[in-house]
């Protein structure tokens, strides 16, 4: 066989093999998926205020109590204090709630709504 021959028949296998695919991608008509599949996000009234009420407001209520220095009773008051109690929540020295610290998937829950925006509804 010659050179040339050879050539061509290289090229015809690049070629070929270049047009081929063993991806389906190129078959479906499906969008790319959603980046955020949960698509219920984390909002403050389907799932902080519940968090709120049964671990903060005892103390924090309206008035306060037990010498607390703030409400947690409204959406406005939480939102304005999340970073405050983000910190507290996940300190290990000096927790709140002062009975210990809250299950680490509440925390995560009231972390992630920061993170998300803090919706309301």
């Amino acid at each position: 066989m010659n050179f040339k021959n050879l050539t061509f028949i290289l090229s015809l296998v690049f070629l070929i093999w270049g047009c081929s695919s063993s991806s389906t991608d190129d078959l479906t008509n499906n969008p790319d998926p959603d980046p955020n599949p949960d698509p219920d996000p984390i909002t403050y009234n389907a799932d902080i205020a519940s968090i709120i009420s049964s671990n903060c407001i005892g103390c924090h209520g309206n008035p306060p109590t037990q010498n607390a220095p703030f409400s947690l009773t409204t959406y406005n008051e939480v939102k304005t204090r999340v970073s405050t109690i983000i910190s507290r929540i996940n300190n290990t020295t000096n927790p709140m709630p002062p009975t210990g610290l809250m299950p680490q998937t509440n925390r995560d829950l009231i972390q992630q709504w920061k993170d998300d925006g803090l919706l309301e509804n």
